[in-house]
């Protein structure tokens, strides 16, 4: 299981990072980016100390990457905030896109994509010509685990499907009854209409994600 947004008590999770990297373990993770909620206000804080955890943890028995998810920042501001958090030491930028069950601000998805982050978090009722951009700039797009963000996930395939853009895998864990083996979360994609090559591939990008931010 490749998971590559998760939350730690940086933000609103419930652990501290070597907790919630041992759980990972023990339910079979091999590669996890821990993602907590970031704006311009905190994301220096968050970023530099995920990274220097990630680097103490180089010898861990998984794989796991520093980033952040930028939240409910104003589309304007995404583009030089991803510059900040890259530059901070994240490895993994998710932004939280536009999902149906929180309010926020139209024009997020395409910012985002434009911006070049790594991953599209539950990216609600994206358009046809957003998922076609992010096909072309290499953004990944999520299929959530996590109530409510999940609704769409049909959407989002529909749309990936279209366009080719490539999909992602990610429980949005914030506390350790989100975490999921790697057939609770086939299960949770075949929910949406995937199919067993599509779930081949999904997992593929995750895994190619994380080999290339590795050396990063």
């Amino acid at each position: 299981m490749i998971d590559l947004h998760m939350h730690t008590f940086f933000s609103d999770g419930e652990l501290v990072p070597a907790e919630l990297v041992r759980r990972a373990a023990v339910v079979g993770y091999t590669a996890m980016a821990i993602t907590d909620h970031v704006d311009e206000s905190n994301y220096d804080f968050v970023v530099e100390r995920l990274a220097r955890f990630c680097d103490d943890m180089a010898d861990a028995e998984i794989t796991v990457l520093p980033g952040g998810e930028m939240t409910h920042v104003p589309p304007k501001k995404i583009g030089r905030l991803v510059e900040k958090m890259r530059a901070a030491g994240a490895k993994i930028v998710v932004v939280h896109g536009e999902t149906i069950v929180e309010p926020v601000a139209p024009g997020t998805n395409r910012a985002a994509i434009e911006a070049g982050v790594d991953i599209l978090a539950h990216p609600g009722l994206i358009t046809e010509e957003e998922a076609t951009l992010a096909a072309e700039r290499g953004v990944a797009l999520e299929i959530s685990g996590r109530g409510g963000h999940s609704f769409t996930n049909g959407r989002v395939l529909a749309m990936a499907r279209r366009t080719g853009a490539a999909l992602v895998f990610n429980t949005d864990a914030h506390a350790p009854r989100d975490l999921m083996d790697v057939d609770t979360a086939a299960r949770v994609a075949q929910g949406c209409g995937m199919t067993d090559v599509e779930l081949i591939a999904m997992f593929a990008a995750s895994k190619a994600l994380a080999d290339a931010k590795r050396g990063v």
